[in-house]
């Protein structure tokens, strides 16, 4: 059972409560460049970014964010660092939420400021607990960033929020390491009830970090936490959104694009598998439906889960049968195996569209 939450608005989506999970991602693109971050933001609303948050380093950075917001259809968080002046800019431009630790930014009434324009303008904030940048007084007590350390930092943002009547608040703990990660999440879980950003920090490169990311946020979501999540790879930021819809389908969290079902193949197999289900899911990683796609290599569990499968292939000596929902259509050569997978899953998507 999901974990319930208090629910908050970031523009017109809900975070929160009973809403989706939603994804989103980081642009990597300097901020004040202004055409290179917008073409980077349609590239990753391409594939179902639904949040993107920017980096603001200086006064330049946070005055751009006007034209970014203007130019993208997604809600737009700006990401502040110990500057109260550089969050007042990026709300008046118009973001849609900030990422800032409250704790970080000084004396009381700076914070206030910042409050204060965010309640106007409706402004959720995101508190971002960091196992790398955590308080120097934290650290002395704990030794290093623990689960302890992550949970405490948090509650202590939180506070300072709420001393000042603000509860649009979402919160994120996230360090390297998978078990700090997911018990630092657990802890906070238990003692709030605002909804959670969940992922795992600097997870690593693109093969790496998928792993890690998956293992992370899957032991989280399956038990219910999560209301937001980031993949955070080393690498393109589209492909932290893809991944990140991988994990939401392989839980039955949401639905975008096919669900891949391929055999890891054995010596039964007598059809090239591995090129035929590299080439399916390439030429079909884009289609618009959720249609599940199966791509098997031999008789013993092939038929079967082609059958269960919206369309599937299941391999026999040089040749394969082609099925769709549980229906023998026809026998097909190898070298056309692929060609016809691809065609009649673009049939059905068509058909879908005219009924």
């Amino acid at each position: 059972m999901r974990r319930k939450s208090r629910q908050i608005k970031l523009g017109n989506l809900a975070i929160g409560g009973d809403a989706p999970i939603s994804v989103q991602s980081m642009c990597n693109t300097d901020t004040r460049d202004v055409a290179a971050t917008l073409e980077q933001i349609e590239r990753l609303q391409q594939v179902g970014c639904e949040i993107i948050r920017c980096a603001v380093p200086d006064q330049q950075a946070a005055e751009c964010l006007g034209a970014i917001k203007q130019g993208c259809d997604i809600p737009l968080i700006a990401d502040i660092h110990f500057d109260y002046k550089l969050a007042l800019t990026a709300v008046e431009q118009g973001v849609d939420g900030l990422r800032l630790n409250p704790g970080n930014i000084g004396e009381r009434w700076k914070v206030a400021e910042v409050v204060k324009a965010c309640a106007e303008r409706q402004v959720p904030i995101r508190i971002g607990v960091n196992g790398g940048s955590l308080e120097k007084e934290l650290l002395e007590k704990y030794g290093h960033p623990t689960a302890e350390a992550m949970a405490e930092s948090a509650l202590g943002h939180i506070r300072i929020l709420e001393d000042l009547n603000y509860q649009e608040i979402k919160v994120s703990l996230k360090v390297s390491d998978v078990r700090r990660t997911v018990e630092a999440y657990w802890r906070l879980a238990t003692q709030v009830d605002y909804p959670l950003h969940i992922g795992v920090t600097e997870a690593g490169t693109t093969w790496a970090g998928t792993i890690k990311s998956a293992v992370g946020l899957g032991s989280l979501l399956y038990e219910g936490v999560g209301d937001t999540l980031r993949v955070s790879l080393t690498g393109d930021p589209v492909e932290e959104v893809r991944v990140g819809y991988e994990i939401l389908k392989s839980l039955e969290l949401r639905e975008r694009g096919p669900v891949f079902v391929s055999c890891p193949t054995c010596g039964r197999c007598q059809i090239d598998l591995i090129e035929i289900a590299e080439e399916v899911e390439r030429r079909l990683h884009d289609l618009p439906k959720a249609l599940t796609i199966a791509v098997m290599g031999c008789v013993v569990n092939g038929p079967g889960e082609a059958r269960e499968a919206d369309l599937g292939i299941a391999g026999g000596k040089g040749q394969g049968l082609l099925f769709c929902k549980g229906e023998v259509l026809r026998k097909v050569p190898q070298n056309q195996l692929a060609d016809a997978l691809v065609e009649e899953a673009w049939k059905m998507v068509e058909s879908q569209d005219q009924g």
